[in-house]
């Protein structure tokens, strides 16, 4: 056994990450996401005294790292487990630092494939925000050196007037990625908006606008609009999405083996793709390794650091004109912060109460619902019981503000949402 990649130790050590101000302030982090600041990372030690680093989102990432793994790792070769996504997501990012960084490589260099490319690019991302915020971060990306941003569309906002309020505080090149996780539900509903939305030179991609085994009517949709779509890998099966047309390209997420295997799939039919690896520094700088080695990782991955007010690294990610560097340094490539490990670390249980919000959505024409959770709203708008992009629709969240009457009308909106005349 080489003596450098002797697994000698394994630690956890869950943070509690700030988002930024913007992205905390009673917006989608807040309702939806909340979870997300809390970020466990791994720090795996050998008997030659090499550490490596990697992170996990206990609440959203694709697998959490079972104490299994690490009693299965512990005591042997680090380089016994490339490539083993049953590891969970901090430890195997961990492994691939700590071997790349033992044999002197970047962790791309462990993909066996050649590197494609020195800089990959990369999107800003935010989640269920009023107009006025999703411009506000546009102009922070700008600042940032990104040229790509990639939000969430929803039924209870208006996303005419969130593209038309982007597309006037960006330059002309900046490119707007619209994300509906299906809300749309079918392609009557979908064409009118597509087609209306293909009128903006900033937009630039759909992803799942439509459900996504709904097979036909992408098609339909792919025959009326201009830009591309993209779906999650797997659904449909591959083979029906190859042979019957369904999409543009893909989102392709997972363990190092998982994203491999779609990316050589991918590639077999020139469908680009972006990578969702969703973390902070840690989980971006992974992103970027398996970025610089697939061909097809051609669209502007979605990482989500932006939301975070730190990244955890000692040295930032280089990023200019929407891309960001793949570090040549061994392993991941990028230094940790040790001291945000102490100032950040949370003590248990890792979990934060679910907030306790109002969520008021108004139409036009005096027309309200209330809803305690947004988790019923999400349900609505999957099941058709909610227009599925009115114009001038808007969320209005109130917090417990301590009167009788929030409180009888959220209890009210537990049980079932309210439908009202007035906010």
């Amino acid at each position: 056994m080489n003596p450098k990649l002797l697994v000698t130790d394994i630690e956890r050590i869950t943070l509690r990450v700030p988002f930024t101000s913007r992205c905390d302030s009673a917006l989608g982090n807040w309702r939806e996401v909340w979870q997300w600041c809390i970020v466990e990372v791994i720090r795996l030690t050998t008997d030659a005294g090499y550490v490596g680093y990697g992170e996990t989102l206990p609440h959203y990432t694709w697998s959490r790292v079972p104490d299994e793994a690490i009693t299965r790792v512990k005591g042997h070769n680090a380089a016994d487990f490339l490539g083993d996504d049953t590891l969970g997501a901090g430890l195997q990012m961990a492994i691939y630092d700590v071997v790349g960084k033992a044999l002197e490589v970047p962790a791309y260099r462990l993909f066996n494939l050649p590197r494609v490319r020195e800089w990959c690019p990369i999107s800003w991302w935010n989640i269920d925000m009023p107009p006025e915020y999703y411009a506000a971060e546009a102009q922070e990306a700008v600042k940032q050196g990104y040229t790509t941003y990639k939000f969430k569309a929803r039924p209870w906002w208006d996303v005419f007037e969130q593209v038309a309020a982007v597309s006037k505080v960006v330059p002309d090149h900046f490119k707007l990625d619209l994300d509906w996780n299906q809300m749309l539900i079918n392609a009557g509903n979908a064409t009118p908006v597509l087609m209306e939305l293909d009128k903006n030179p900033h937009v630039a991609i759909y992803e799942s606008p439509i459900m996504q085994r709904d097979i036909e009517g992408h098609r339909q949709l792919r025959q009326k609009i201009t830009r591309p779509i993209a779906l999650h890998f797997g659904e449909p099966a591959f083979p029906s999405v190859a042979r019957d047309e369904v999409c543009d390209g893909f989102v392709v997420g997972g363990g190092v083996s998982s994203v491999l295997k779609q990316g050589a799939l991918a590639a077999q039919f020139d469908k680009p793709f972006w990578l969702q690896l969703v973390g902070t520094g840690l989980t971006t700088a992974m992103s970027v390794q398996l970025g610089a080695a697939l061909p097809m990782a051609q669209w502007p991955s979605v990482n989500c650091m932006n939301n975070y007010a730190d990244d955890l690294l000692a040295e930032p990610l280089e990023i200019q004109g929407g891309y960001v560097r793949v570090p040549d340094a061994p392993g991941l490539g990028v230094e940790v912060d040790e001291d945000s490990l102490v100032r950040l670390v949370m003590d248990p249980p890792y979990e934060l109460p679910k907030p306790r919000i109002l969520l008021s959505v108004a139409w036009p024409g005096n027309r309200v619902k209330h809803y305690a959770d947004i988790w019923q709203i999400w349900r609505e708008a999957q099941n058709g019981n909610i227009p599925a992009q009115e114009p001038g629709v808007r969320m209005h969240p109130r917090e417990d503000d301590g009167s009788a009457e929030w409180t009888a009308l959220y209890e009210r909106a537990k049980q079932t949402p309210v439908w009202d005349t007035k906010l």
